[in-house]
């Protein structure tokens, strides 16, 4: 799971995402882990979603993730700051 969170590290900031860091289980469950990443609009985030759906890299990224199995279920949760 480290490869995968990595190998976002480099694609999400290339794509126009702003990595607000990935997080992965270190104590309790093992089960869960999150991918925080900024828009300053929805249409940023829906061009961003079809620049990695035609990425390499992403679709190699999501591939060996799929081939692992490691991934159980994948949310969207859009939120907003508080400042």
């Amino acid at each position: 799971m480290r490869r995968y969170a990595d190998n976002w590290g480099r694609i999400i900031p290339r794509l126009g995402g702003r990595l607000l860091g990935y997080f992965l289980p270190l104590e309790g469950t093992n089960y869960e882990a999150w991918g925080l990443v900024g828009f300053d609009s929805l249409g940023e985030y829906e061009a961003y979603r079809a620049r990695l759906r035609a990425d390499g890299e992403a679709q190699d990224n999501l591939a060996f993730a799929q081939q692992q199995r490691f991934i159980l279920r994948e949310e969207r949760t859009f939120t907003e700051a508080v400042l």
